[in-house]
């Protein structure tokens, strides 16, 4: 029986407080046809000591300057050869041993599989979950409510996986996967918590830039009078989860 094979893709930068977490999480999955690419901006730390240290886990890396994180993921996508394709940035983790090949055995042949995220802090503990939650059924059109699904639980089909535009400095995440998803004609709600992240990532520090981009995009693709209709609602929900959360 044919099994699909999946290109895992760790962006890092001075990340050795976050790093092996990561690693390990992918080491313990209990499925064979991984490959593991870690893509370095040149660390000064002892990033690249442990990368190094888990020659056994990583498949490919690389260590040099970029242009910032989508420039790396970039990179990341032009060295994977897998079926799929999946980002688990420094600090995140799979959620579970058996995740990839439980997604795998739901349903061999997706375009997308996607499902829940759970934060975590700086020493691994469980904060909670997304202020936005995964819908039943997705689409490129279900992102008029926002991101949805995290980046961190997205796992495409690496044929429909064009590069970052690096016009977003913060969220071209956000416009990457509504592109994967307007190409895509198998998405499946995998119903499993796929990932774990670490709560104060790039788009966390520069909060307001990363909004106004995301709106930007929104117009793109939905239109201004949709994108302010739908923001009414995001904005209510945004403030609420803040307040009682104390987080966004």
């Amino acid at each position: 029986m044919f099994r699909s094979s999946i290109s895992i893709i760790t962006i890092t930068y001075n990340a050795e407080s976050t790093l092996r977490r990561t690693i390990e999480s992918v080491a313990t999955q209990e499925y064979d046809r991984i490959e593991y690419i870690i893509v370095d901006g040149a660390s000064t730390d002892g990033t690249m000591d442990i990368v190094r240290e888990y020659s056994n886990v990583v498949t490919k890396y690389i260590s040099e300057p970029d242009n910032g994180l989508y420039d790396a993921m970039n990179k990341g996508l032009k060295m994977a050869t897998g079926d799929y394709v999946w980002f688990v940035n420094s600090g995140d983790e799979i959620a579970s041993p058996t995740v990839i090949r439980d997604m795998f055995e739901y349903e061999p042949y997706c375009d997308v599989y996607y499902g829940e995220t759970v934060m975590t802090d700086m020493e691994g503990r469980v904060i909670g979950g997304r202020r936005l939650k995964a819908p039943d059924a997705l689409t490129w059109r279900s992102f008029k409510m926002g991101m949805l699904v995290s980046h961190q639980s997205f796992v495409a089909r690496r044929v429909l996986c064009k590069p970052y535009d690096l016009r977003y400095r913060f969220s071209a995440d956000f416009d990457w996967c509504i592109r994967v998803l307007k190409n895509s004609d198998f998405i499946c709600n995998t119903d499993m918590v796929l990932s774990r992240f670490l709560d104060g990532g790039i788009t966390k520090q520069n909060i307001v830039p990363g909004l106004k981009e995301r709106f930007s995009i929104m117009c793109k693709y939905y239109g201004w009078f949709s994108t302010i209709l739908h923001h009414i609602p995001i904005g209510i929900k945004f403030c609420w989860f803040a307040l009682t959360r104390g987080r966004f």
